[in-house]
């Protein structure tokens, strides 16, 4: 199903950026229907990539991120915020792709991807291109691209936290908004997210988890979990000297010794 917006619009100027005839082959197959979309070009490498994106100010880019000598990000470097189109990044499993999608709300396909994923994302940026919003995705692309520069300092008193964790589930790839987080539990390689009635899991660590989740609304209550703060309900000792937080929803959850005395001053404080 092609999804379609108003007619009389002008039509999509798109370009097709991959290594891969086969992958650039499928991509064109997919969007030859499409009443909306006009491709003005093709190109198996960054720099003629570049070069088109530079010449044709296209108003949506499919942007292979794995190339050799300019690869996707390198290419979005080179262009002037001004000039850059909506992108919809192409990519095969890439551990610092993700990792850097879980911070900006940029989409992408994965390679293999469905006819159905390939249509959402088309709709996303054709909404994204209607809506007059690619003033907001350029900042963003240029916050993406700056971030990848950014090196610690000593003297930054901030941290930044995440807002979004990319899960990966079911042969579906989607955002998860960490205020959703009810707990998070040490699952022998990974962890799990509680949401609710599901779980989520993630090949990380829990000391990962902690260093990337806001410390003002997640706690570290032993070595095995971490409690969002607004789940708490109210802390409990049972008969042998244990503690237990309690959950909104009845989950209980063991304190260790020596994470109490960070959560008793939060319940004297007021915060819970």
């Amino acid at each position: 199903m092609t999804t379609t917006l108003n007619p009389t619009k002008k039509k999509i100027r798109t370009i097709i950026v991959d290594d891969e005839p086969l992958a650039r082959r499928n991509i064109r197959l997919l969007l030859k229907d499409d009443p909306e979309i006009e491709i003005i070009g093709e190109a198996n490498s960054g720099h003629v990539a570049l070069s088109l994106i530079r010449k044709h100010s296209p108003d949506l880019v499919f942007l292979d991120i794995q190339m050799p000598e300019l690869d996707g990000f390198g290419v979005l470097e080179r262009i002037e915020a001004a000039q850059l189109p909506a992108i919809v990044f192409v990519t095969a499993f890439d551990q610092y792709a993700l990792k850097a999608f879980e911070y900006h709300a940029l989409d992408y396909l994965l390679k293999p991807f469905d006819d159905a994923r390939f249509e959402k994302a088309l709709a996303q940026a054709k909404l994204q291109i209607e809506q007059r919003e690619l003033v907001d995705l350029s900042q963003r692309l240029v916050a993406l691209l700056e971030g990848r520069e950014k090196q610690p300092s000593e003297s930054s008193s901030r941290k930044d936290y995440v807002s979004r964790l990319l899960i990966k589930s079911a042969g579906r790839v989607f955002f998860l908004k960490t205020d959703e987080i009810d707990y998070v539990q040490a699952e022998d390689y990974y962890v799990k997210l509680h949401v609710g009635r599901k779980g989520h899991l993630l090949r990380e660590t829990m000391n990962e988890m902690e260093a990337k989740l806001d410390p003002a609304k997640f706690l570290r209550i032993h070595r095995s979990s971490m409690v969002n703060i607004e789940r708490i309900r109210e802390l409990q000792q049972h008969f042998n000297g244990e503690y237990i937080v309690l959950l909104n929803d009845g989950t209980e959850l063991k304190l260790s010794r020596s994470r109490r005395e960070q959560l008793q001053t939060l319940l004297k404080s007021g915060r819970l």
